[in-house]
């Protein structure tokens, strides 16, 4: 099992159990093979095998087989699923909410989680953040990242801010400029958008 302790849902016993059980709980109608969920997730085969036996057998996770692929699904009959979904929407949400979203938005290049969420997620202790705090690079439309930050902020019952910076600026930005720097400098998590 990964051994980074979840701070953003401190009863899980890792990062990964938290990122895995919110991707399946917050598309209940999908199916994930275990090399899809670990790419989305960022977890190793071995860890995404770990996780997955973990969970079917404790029954949060249903499991069917497609030849050798074994796909995993959020098992939403059970008496905890519903309690279980509105409590990774809050804590592992962001990751799957906002990459849903910002996929959807012509001219976003590139996006990351920063801030406190991020650092949480990464793995530094501190309490559960209030808000998340997102970097999108590219051209997208202002309005349209506005309206992603309300949706996200409907589904995750948080406080949602989305910047917009140029894919030139990302690259070479104003060595003067306070607020890149210290994004930078400080936990990052990209969203895996599917472009």
């Amino acid at each position: 099992m990964e051994h980074n302790p979840s701070w953003l849902l401190p009863l899980l016993p890792s990062r990964a159990t938290g990122a895995l059980l919110a991707l399946l709980y917050l598309h209940p109608d999908r199916d994930y093979s275990l090399a899809e969920a670990g790419a989305l997730i960022g977890a190793s085969p071995k860890v995404m095998h770990t996780e997955a036996d973990r969970l079917v057998t404790a029954g949060l996770v249903r499991e069917t087989r497609r030849g050798r692929a074994r796909l995993l699904r959020a098992e939403t009959g059970g008496p905890v699923s519903r309690a279980l979904t509105d409590l990774l929407a809050v804590t592992y949400g962001p990751l799957p909410v906002l990459t849903d979203l910002l996929s959807e938005v012509a001219g976003v290049e590139q996006a990351y989680i920063y801030g406190s969420w991020a650092a949480r997620y990464l793995g530094e202790p501190g309490p559960v953040p209030n808000d998340v705090d997102v970097l999108v690079i590219g051209t997208a439309d202002a309005d349209d990242l506005y309206d992603v930050a309300r949706k996200a902020e409907r589904r995750l019952e948080r406080e949602v801010n989305v910047n917009l910076i140029s894919p030139r600026y990302w690259e070479a930005p104003d060595p003067a400029d306070s607020f890149l720097k210290h994004v930078r400098e400080r936990p990052l998590v990209k969203l895996e958008l599917s472009l």
